[in-house]
């Protein structure tokens, strides 16, 4: 089917700059009636500088509650191909690994029923179908099921896991994080599907603390490899990258340390490795010659958020050390603590870090069956006044 191409002089000018451009991608399938209508309602939004997208209540597919984001264009006699241009959430391989014939398969798909647009990955890290009408929903679900795949989390339920490669393609990976992701979206399916709390809570897994995934930034939960011995150290190598030239050891591996734990006499790297922060710097500008230690696992984090409501958040540490060993069951059931408490007393549109934020810390370590550690302190308190609770015990121990 030939589709008028429309005249769009407004976003036109959002390909002349020297970054790749959504509207160039979206102009080579401009073919397709659907993709035609968006191009002239994202003109006409230019334009009347509002979006003419409004959310027409609930779809989906039946048995689940998540993965399908409504959308209706709110000019459906001008655009009528975009009348209904609803977004699926598909769930993604854990790393993000595909075959060809794989992809080959979900775009055809997506042709055959939708408008052929994708965004590999969104921020989510799902498959991103863009432009469904409400007939298609069932079709389209049904052979995406068939090939293997199912929606991912949207609304207020589990969001669907994304992780870093790990050690499929990384030699920093702490531990497995595809097999962690596979594990946890296999056990939580009631979750991911059906929407049941407060708001949304997103598991994101980075194999070591160069946190490729961003998950402190981005996850309710984040978990991030690391390490408790010593970084491994080879002398040999080390006098190589110096000897060499290739690094300036005091200016770009000792003078960047950021709690200074680390030393050059001339001859030998010092590492004192209680005050490291596995921050990875050194190992970064290092890699043939630094390494993380052998005894290996993850620290949890809890809490961060983007700012849609309230302010941004990073995650704050909860578990300092966690060994990660499947099935993870000390972790899953210290998940599903979280889960029921702040399912009871959570605002709605309230994240787990807001949560804590307004309960306090210490009272929601004591709800969720946790003792506080140093590691989980933020930052040094400003309140010179201390208070300490005792417990019942403690009282009839001084009684006595």
């Amino acid at each position: 089917m030939t589709t008028n191409k429309r005249e769009t002089p407004l976003i036109d000018q959002l390909e002349k700059g020297p970054w790749p451009s959504f509207v160039k991608e979206l102009k080579k399938s401009a073919d397709n009636p659907m993709t035609n209508d968006l191009l002239g309602v994202l003109e006409r939004s230019y334009n009347d500088r509002i979006g003419h997208w409004k959310h027409g209540g609930l779809v989906g597919v039946m048995g689940y509650g998540g993965g399908v984001i409504g959308r209706y264009c709110d000019l459906p006699e001008e655009f009528p191909n975009v009348a209904h241009f609803h977004t699926m959430r598909i769930n993604h391989p854990a790393g993000w690994f595909y075959t060809s014939d794989v992809l080959r398969k979900i775009c055809d798909i997506w042709e055959k029923h939708g408008s052929g647009i994708t965004n590999m990955h969104g921020s989510t890290g799902d498959i991103i179908f863009l432009g469904c009408v409400t007939d298609e929903l069932e079709p389209t679900f049904s052979d995406l099921t068939e090939a293997g795949f199912d929606l991912g989390g949207s609304g207020s339920d589990m969001r669907t896991p994304s992780c870093c490669c790990g050690m499929a393609r990384c030699e920093w990976a702490c531990y497995d994080t595809m097999g962690f992701t596979y594990d946890i979206t296999q056990h939580w399916q009631d979750e991911l599907h059906r929407p049941a709390f407060p708001y949304k809570y997103k598991f994101k897994a980075s194999g070591c603390p160069n946190d490729c995934v961003a998950s402190i930034a981005r996850a309710d939960m984040s978990i991030i490899g690391t390490w408790r011995d010593d970084i491994q150290q080879d002398d040999a190598a080390v006098a190589e990258y110096v000897t060499s030239g290739a690094v300036d050891i005091v200016e770009d591996v000792v003078g960047r340390c950021p709690t200074q734990c680390m030393s050059w006499d001339g001859e030998k790297l010092t590492i004192n490795n209680r005050d490291c922060v596995r921050c990875m710097h050194c190992i970064n500008v290092m890699p043939k010659a630094l390494a993380p230690g052998k005894d290996r696992g993850a620290t949890i984090l809890l809490g961060a958020k983007a700012p849609i409501i309230g302010g941004a958040l990073l995650s704050s540490v909860l578990i300092p050390f966690y060994e990660m060993e499947p099935p993870y069951e000390d972790l899953k059931e210290l998940v599903e603590e979280i889960w029921d408490f702040w399912g009871e007393h959570g605002k709605n549109r309230e994240r787990v870090g807001e949560f804590i934020q307004r309960i306090g810390l210490g009272n929601f370590l004591e709800q969720i069956g946790l003792e506080p550690t140093p590691e989980m302190v933020v930052h040094p308190r400003t309140n010179p006044y201390i208070f300490f609770e005792l417990d019942e015990d403690e009282d009839e121990e001084e009684e006595d």
